[in-house]
């Protein structure tokens, strides 16, 4: 028996854990009692989090698509073909004509490398990643307004906060160890506002719980603030010495009454004054938020108004302050952190900037292109074009993940290439040309970064079962395109330090116990546990004023229901790995639709009946929940089970500043299917 210790490949909170290997397969899993994220717990997630690793249906041999069927090749005859058809389609088209989606379920190391590959060998900016479904707003937001677009505290500070502010997001269920946090925190007598259409757990214990409709968040945080303001409870000497532009964003804000936002949000003005007063004259307050906040065509507008809302009562750029964006997958955070985007390099350094540019010039030996990449969902709309000819994808299923599924089938099957590269055969990987089977955590050396900026090891507990890593898998195909590139994870890992200033400090050395919470500046950098503290990043923090604009759907007389989606406890993203864990799928077997009593009575609904839920794009038949958790005139679904797709019904309508989808906000109706 060995033990390894390594880092949970789920959700963004980065717990640790050791699998326990056995003659070459794993056996189990322990929570690391040392882990400083985790400190010896785990979700009922991480505890199954291995067995999926070594489940029969893992891809082992690299497949090529002839005559419409799947056939097994050798991976030299594979990574021939992948590399020959690239070099057939750039030279054609141009490198333009290629697109690469990188992983957050893959290390920083091979993050790095793959927007190397994108760059240095195929000639493009047009590399993306999952956060453009997910958490890019919160990069957009929070650079704009602080300079930084990531947690500026850590997760020990939470239990001792005296006010913990909870919006579009649901700890217990998609990240419990942080949920476990704000328990704590509670059981230490922390008050708690709660703002979302359903009442989730920690709504229970809330000091005050507001349901307001899906997209209103702007209008419900501007009345927070127009009464902190307006009742002088704001911090004048943090504003007038940290911040800029709050005259100009305070001619705006000042209309947004809590009286005048009532239909908009369906909130009380007396509940909105209670938690703005609680949050403004709590000492300790911060604000905790994810998906639902997000993912809206006004998503970066959003996080702009809460970091307006933090910054107006002072509550940032200190210990127990600041926000906490939740992020959903193990290496979002990470697999930005490492310019898996179209517009910046490592360390969010901008592609446009000729002296950064010349940087990685001199250090890669090539000419860069020059101009902003395509984001993931302009990818789409050029495939759709026909003038993005070629797309690989590393460890997504877009066509489960991303809105609008039946539009995404028709980008995908606009390409004239596809590869995918993937551990399980998933829904978008059926429509690969060329299926390259990856590598999952337990097989590969790296690193992954969690939400609050914490480097940590991942550690190779068994060899890879199709033979490869994906480091290995993007070396090869880049050596055969002429470009030589090492696969060594520490390698890349220090060549990422040599280019990024923001974790010039980073290496494996560093990071054996604990990690390092980035910015880390030095070799000797000891790392920073919460940023902005003496001044903002970006010098004074910026006061940005936005204005609530509805859904771009809004409920009518056809579509009378408010669809809103998001996680639960037993499941993750679309259930690759989950629904290939025996315990966690016989708890939650089957997609289903939460509605109100009052809607269900209305509609003669019955939990015992399916129902059809419809939208302008798709319609799926699922089990009703009844319940009160749901606010009346709101429709809940989770997006975990490819073969019950939530994802048919959603809206691709996006954000105009980081093109993110409107997961969280469409017109739907229900009706009883017919017989």
């Amino acid at each position: 028996m060995k033990r390894v210790l390594t880092t949970c490949p789920y959700c963004g909170v980065g717990c640790g854990f050791y699998l326990d290997v056995r003659d070459g397969r794993i056996v189990g899993i322990i929570p690391s009692k040392s882990n400083i994220v985790s400190k010896g717990y785990l979700c009922v997630k991480g505890w199954h989090a291995h067995e999926p690793v070594e489940h029969p249906d893992r891809l082992k041999k690299p497949l090529i698509k002839e005559n419409g069927k799947f056939k097994e090749a050798s991976w030299g005859s594979a990574l021939d073909y992948v590399a020959g058809r690239l070099k057939e389609l750039k030279d054609k088209y141009g490198p333009d004509a290629l697109s690469v989606c990188t992983s957050a379920r893959c290390t920083n190391e091979e993050n790095f490398l793959m927007m190397k590959f994108a760059r240095a060998v195929l000639g493009t900016n047009n590399v993306d990643h999952c956060a453009r479904t997910c958490h890019v707003p919160t990069v957009a937001g929070l650079n704009q307004s602080f300079g930084s677009g990531a947690s500026t505290n850590s997760y020990d500070e939470i239990p001792f906060m005296d006010c913990i502010l909870i919006i579009g997001s649901n700890p217990t269920e998609a990240h419990p160890i942080v949920g476990w946090r704000v328990r704590t925190a509670i059981d230490n007598g922390t008050k708690i506002i709660v703002c979302d259409p359903r009442k989730i757990l920690p709504a229970e214990n809330a000091s005050v719980y507001i349901q307001h409709y899906p997209g209103s968040d702007i209008a419900l945080i501007n009345a927070m603030i127009q009464f902190i303001v307006s009742e002088g409870l704001h911090d004048k000497e943090f504003i007038a010495k940290r911040t800029e532009g709050f005259d100009v964003f305070w001619e705006v804000v000042k209309d947004y009454t809590p009286e005048s936002i009532r239909d908009t949000t369906g909130v009380e003005p007396a509940l909105i004054k209670q938690a703005a007063k609680l949050y403004a004259t709590s000492k300790r307050s911060c604000i905790m938020y994810s998906l639902g906040m997000t993912e809206h065509t006004v998503g970066t507008d959003n996080v702009i108004a809460m970091a307006n809302l933090s910054m107006v009562c002072g509550h940032v750029g200190k210990e127990f302050s600041g926000l906490y964006p939740m992020r959903g997958q193990n290496n979002v955070q990470g697999a930005c952190d490492m310019g898996a985007l179209p517009n910046v390099y490592s360390g969010y350094q901008p592609v446009t900037d000729e002296d950064v540019r010349k940087k990685f010039e001199n250090a890669w030996a090539v000419s860069l292109p020059t101009a902003n990449g395509l984001t993931l969902t302009d990818m789409i709309f050029k495939a759709i074009e026909g003038s993005l000819k070629c797309f690989y994808i590393i460890g997504e299923d877009q066509l489960r993940t991303d809105p609008n599924t039946h539009w995404i089938e028709k980008a995908l099957d606009s390409l004239e290439f596809l590869v995918v590269q993937e551990i399980f055969m998933s829904e978008t990987a059926k429509k690969a040309d060329v299926v390259l089977p990856g590598a999952s955590f337990a097989e590969k050396d790296g690193t992954f970064t969690c939400a609050e900026r914490r480097f940590q090891r991942v550690r190779k507990a068994i060899e890879p079962i199709a033979g490869k890593t994906d480091g290995q898998i993007i070396c090869e195909l880049a050596k055969r395109l002429g470009y030589p590139m090492d696969a060594d994870p520490e390698q890349a890992c220090a060549e990422m330090a040599s280019l990024t200033p923001l974790f010039r400090g980073v290496s494996f050395k560093r990071l054996e116990e604990n990690g390092l919470q980035w910015p880390v500046y030095s070799k000797e950098h000891p790392g920073t546990p919460v940023v902005h503290l003496e001044k903002f990043i970006r010098g004074l923090g910026k006061f940005i004023p936005v204005k609530h604009k509805p859904p771009a759907e809004t409920p009518d007389s056809e579509y009378p229901f408010i669809l809103t989606t998001g996680r639960m406890l037993f499941h993750y993203n679309t259930g690759t790995m989950t629904r290939r864990t025996t315990n966690l799928l016989r708890e939650h077997p089957r997609n289903f639709v939460q509605i109100n009593p009052l809607d269900a009575q209305k509609l003669g609904v019955k939990s015992e009946e399916k129902v059809r839920v419809k939208t302008r794009r798709g319609e799926l038949e699922v089990w009703p929940e009844v319940t009160d958790k749901i606010k009346a005139g709101v429709l809940w679904m989770p997006f975990h089970f490819s073969d019950q797709p939530t994802n048919v019904l959603t809206n691709n309508a996006f954000d105009p500043v980081c093109r993110i989808g409107e997961y969280k906000a469409c017109a739907a109706r229900v009706e009883k299917p017919s017989s």
